[in-house]
């Protein structure tokens, strides 16, 4: 979790990604940060985010995109 947390302060270190459960919902993270955190996933916990899951419930928290990962980890 604490890597996931690294990309995110990165892309906006002025948001609190422990706590904020709205980040699409809010509109705290566009459609660029959507792109650049797929491949910084995708690179970082060697995974593949397919388009089937790249829905607002699995981006508007640090917390769903770390049990996102961890699924796509465990299907491996």
């Amino acid at each position: 979790m604490e890597e996931l947390l690294t990309i995110l302060r990165d892309m906006h270190p002025d948001v609190d990604f422990e706590t904020q459960e709205h980040l699409i919902d809010d509109m705290i993270l566009d459609s660029l940060d959507i792109v650049s955190l797929i491949s910084e996933i995708s690179e970082e916990f060697d995974v593949t985010i397919t388009a089937k899951d790249i829905i607002p419930a699995n981006f508007n928290s640090a917390k769903a995109l770390y049990e996102l990962i961890q699924r796509l980890e465990d299907e491996g």
